[in-house]
C-alpha cells in the first residue's frame, strides 16, 4: 500500500500572505517524515495540501506517479489524524473504527463479516482490545488517540497524515505514545507525514525531518544529519535545544552517524 508522495513547488497564498512559497518535497514508500517548524511556518498548510483540503495556488503533488490534482477527497484514501481527535462522540470505539468502511458506496463496501474482522484486528494492532464498546468519554486521551489512529488505518490509506496528534495530552503520555507509535510504523510501514513543532518528538521519531521557516524548507535530512550540520543560522538556532535525552533515545545509528559527522 506505500507510496512515495512528491511534492513539487507548492505555491500557496492567504489573502496575500504566503503561507507556503514553492516548497518541494520528496517523500519515499514507507517513511515517516516529519514537518518541523514554530507555529506560522506552514506544516499544516503543507499536510492539508497533501490531503486535498486545502488547494494550492501553484505546484503539483503526486503519489508515486498519479497527480493528486484530478483525484477526489476519497480517490486520494488519505488517513487524517487531527490533534483533537475528531472522534464521533455518539458512536462507540468499534462504530468509530468502522466508520470509513461502512461509509464507502455500496458497490466497495465490504461486507459486515469483513468490517467486524478488520476492526478488532485494528484494535489488536493499537492495543485497545476489550474497549470496543466504550464511548470515547470513557477512554482516556492516549486511547482516544490510538482510536483515531486506527479510524485512519481502516480505509487502508495511501499515505498516513498527522497533524500534531499528541499536542492534547500531557508530556509522560505524549513520550509514551511516540514510541508506541514509532513501533507501530515500523509493522505498518504507511508512508507518513508527521507535523509537529516538537523538536525532542520529531528527532525520536522521523526516518527524515523536514524544517520549514516562514512558508520555505530550510533543510531537510535524517536527525544525525541536521544535529550534526545545520544547513542554515536558522536550523541550528531552532535544533540547538535538542537534548542529549533525545538523541540517547534515537536508533543506535543516528548516534553512529552523528559521532562519524562531527569526526569529518
Amino acid at each position: 500500500m506505500s507510496v512515495s508522495v512528491s511534492i513539487r513547488n507548492i505555491v500557496k497564498e492567504f489573502q496575500r500572505f504566503p503561507a507556503l512559497s514553492g516548497v518541494s518535497l520528496e517523500v519515499k514508500p514507507g517513511e515517516l517524515v516529519a514537518l518541523l517548524g514554530p507555529s506560522g511556518s506552514g506544516k499544516t498548510t503543507l499536510l492539508r495540501t497533501v490531503a486535498g483540503l486545502e488547494f494550492q495556488d501553484e505546484g503539483e503533488v503526486f503519489f508515486d506517479n498519479i497527480n493528486a490534482d484530478g483525484l477526489s477527497l476519497r480517490e486520494r484514501r488519505i488517513g487524517f489524524v487531527f490533534q483533537h481527535y475528531a472522534l464521533f462522540r455518539h458512536m462507540t470505539v468499534f462504530d468509530n473504527i468502522a466508520f470509513g468502511l461502512r461509509a464507502r458506496p455500496r458497490a466497495t463496501r465490504p461486507g459486515a463479516d469483513d468490517i467486524r474482522s478488520h476492526v478488532y484486528d485494528l484494535l489488536s494492532l493499537v492495543q485497545l482490545m476489550g474497549l470496543e464498546k466504550r464511548y470515547p468519554a470513557q477512554l482516556s486521551g492516549g486511547q482516544r488517540q490510538r482510536v483515531a489512529l486506527a479510524r485512519a488505518l481502516a480505509i487502508e490509506p495511501r499515505v498516513l497524515l498527522l497533524d500534531e496528534p499528541f499536542g492534547a495530552l500531557d508530556a509522560k503520555v505524549r513520550k509514551d505514545l511516540r514510541k508506541w507509535l514509532r513501533q507501530l510504523h515500523d509493522k505498518t510501514r504507511h508512508t507518513t507525514l508527521f507535523v509537529t513543532h516538537d523538536q525532542d518528538e520529531a528527532f525520536e521519531l522521523a526516518d527524515r525531518i523536514a524544517i520549514l521557516n516562514n512558508g520555505v524548507i530550510e533543510q531537510v535530512g535524517t536527525p544525525a544529519e541536521i544535529l550534526s550540520r545545520p544547513g542554515t543560522d536558522f536550523v541550528a538556532d531552532f535544533v540547538a535545544d535538542v537534548g542529549l535525552s533525545t538523541l540517547k533515545a534515537t536508533p543506535l545509528t543516528w548516534q553512529r552517524d552523528v559521532k562519524l559527522k562531527a569526526a569529518q
